[in-house]
């Protein structure tokens, strides 16, 4: 049901979970622990699975939270629980209150969850190109600061994403990386079809971090577009001609005293 990575589950007080498809109650494209607010999968069912979801992480399925994403830079700090039908438009949450559990939902974009253990400040970030691109992760950091968090203290754990060998992108969107930074090149490789190139989203989201200042980065590695019984995948349902996809939820808690 759930993913974690070695250096958030270490810290104490904290829970977290990059949750895969599996243990949920959705059928067909959607089977089955869909958390697509916005997909046209049935709501009780997402319901249901946003519940047990919650209660993975030890909280009231109304303190679960996510945003409306609009592939932005955008920060929200949560203070209190909003209904899913008002949820911000932003691509990134940070809290310092336990009980709550914020969350970025993906489908190969790259979820990164953040902790500083010691002041108590948590944050959860969907970066996709454009928003990685815009600086989500860097806004992120930022706004954990300002509620108290030290970037020398911060984790930072890059969760399921589509990885390089399965996400071609067009050169227009490589010559957008290299114009922000000239080491950006590094991140694209040739494609077998011409015009196009590969894209390392998860080591420019690592880059990304080590150039804030981060220190302890984990990337655990895995493919949603490779492992189909595991993960929802926009862009293998594009492939295979689906009418509509999964989304995951990738999620992280303060524990209340």
């Amino acid at each position: 049901m759930m993913l974690q990575a070695r250096s958030l589950a270490a810290l104490p007080m904290i829970r977290h979970a990059f949750f895969t498809r599996t243990g949920g109650v959705s059928r067909g494209v959607y089977a089955s622990l869909n958390a697509g607010v916005g997909s046209r999968d049935d709501p009780e069912l997402v319901e249901e699975n946003r519940a047990r979801m919650a209660g993975a992480l030890g909280v009231a399925p109304d303190r679960l939270l996510s945003v409306y994403q609009i592939h932005s830079p955008d920060v929200v700090v949560a203070e209190e629980p909003w209904p899913a039908s008002a949820r911000p438009r932003a691509d990134a949450i940070v809290t310092r209150h336990p009980g709550l559990a914020i969350a970025a939902s993906t489908a190969d974009c790259g979820p990164v969850l953040f902790a500083d253990a010691e002041a108590g400040v948590i944050g959860a970030a969907h970066a996709g190109w454009r928003g990685a691109l815009a600086g989500v992760t860097d806004a992120t950091i930022a706004a954990m600061e300002r509620l108290g968090a030290d970037r020398a203290r911060i984790t930072a754990a890059i969760g399921p994403l589509i990885r390089q060998p399965n996400y071609e992108v067009g050169l227009e969107v490589a010559a957008q990386f290299s114009g922000e930074h000239p080491d950006n090149e590094q991140f694209f490789v040739p494609s077998k079809n011409p015009g196009r190139v590969m894209f390392d989203l998860a080591g420019y989201i690592a880059r990304r971090l080590e150039r804030a200042g981060l220190l302890n980065i984990e990337d655990i590695r895995i493919c949603t577009y490779a492992e189909a019984e595991k993960f929802y995948s926009y862009r293998r349902m594009t492939h295979l001609g689906e009418v509509d996809y999964g989304r995951h939820l990738n999620a992280i808690a303060l524990v209340p005293n």
